[in-house]
């Protein structure tokens, strides 16, 4: 499979260090957020180590499968706001975008 062109994004933040991860990720439809914490991690720890990022998530189970509570509490832990009347559905999507 041909390497992407890096975008224009990973061309303005030189704080990417590993563009081709970083384009990968956003592909799939991870936030920028996300992927440039990933890419960056696997940038610094390379495939080795206890400590090196795995492309697949953890183990907990898939949003859906959470109460409405849960992910509203999880919500209010990483930092989301405007979220308390929330139906789940909106919870889960702004968990996924954030």
């Amino acid at each position: 499979m041909p390497k992407s062109q890096p975008s224009a994004a990973t061309k303005a933040n030189p704080s990417i260090k590993n563009p081709e991860l970083y384009e990968e990720l956003r592909e799939q439809g991870n936030s920028a957020e996300k992927a440039a914490r990933i890419s960056n991690a696997q940038a610094k720890y390379g495939n080795k180590g206890k400590n090196a990022p795995s492309h697949k998530g953890g183990k907990s189970p898939k949003y859906e499968e959470w109460g409405r509570d849960e992910l509203y509490a999880k919500a209010k832990e990483i930092g989301l706001s405007g979220l308390s009347r929330a139906p789940k559905p909106k919870l889960i999507d702004a968990l996924r975008s954030h």
